[in-house]
């Protein structure tokens, strides 16, 4: 019980502080698949404030996470966070942008969930330390409805749009994995390798 008010008062802080997290039917469908697929070492590109890496670690006390945060802000309170669900020995969190960091780990999961303009790059940096058959899931491909929308937008909405539309092509036309795409919470797509 009180794991699940901790979880709301995360949740309430990220809706006040506007602090993107995963949407409910999306974090439910990411820790189902989890716990279905067998998952239990994930690497997590774009920590926030931790939301998402917890989540995912109160699945199973046998997973293990990678988390990858920029922004010392939020690096800050996700360590905070995590250790307040007494999780720092499972999640380990590195303070640095994804494109610095090497790393040597194979992961049963890889979960995009940053710098919406940068995702083809995250994948193809970091598909190399994927599992054999295992899976890459990228988190808000819908970008609030945007994608899909008609709508006018300012230049630089317009540029960040058209990438994430990039991305989707990219997968869909990718010959190594194979890509399945749910409309669930902000669009989510699963690859799993061929």
């Amino acid at each position: 019980m009180f794991t699940i008010f901790r979880l709301w008062l995360l949740e309430k802080y990220a809706k006040k502080y506007d602090i993107p997290i995963m949407q409910k039917d999306g974090i439910q469908f990411l820790t189902n698949f989890i716990k279905d697929n067998n998952i239990k070492n994930i690497l997590e590109i774009g920590t926030a404030i931790g939301y998402s890496a917890i989540k995912m670690a109160l699945v199973d006390n046998d997973i293990n996470i990678i988390s990858i945060e920029r922004d010392e802000e939020r690096y800050n309170k996700a360590v905070k966070n995590i250790k307040k669900f007494k999780l720092n020995n499972r999640i380990k969190l590195i303070k640095d942008d994804a494109f610095n960091v090497e790393l040597d780990e194979k992961f049963d999961l890889i979960f995009i969930d940053a710098a919406k303009a940068q995702s083809i790059k995250f994948f193809n940096k970091f598909s190399k330390n994927l599992n054999k058959s295992k899976y890459i899931i990228t988190d808000n491909l819908k970008f609030h409805g945007l994608v899909e929308s008609n709508e006018k937008f300012s230049k630089n909405l317009r540029q960040l749009i058209k990438k994430i539309k990039d991305y989707i092509e990219f997968l869909k036309e990718n010959k190594e994995f194979e890509t399945i795409f749910y409309d669930v919470g902000d669009g989510i797509s699963i690859s799993k390798k061929r």
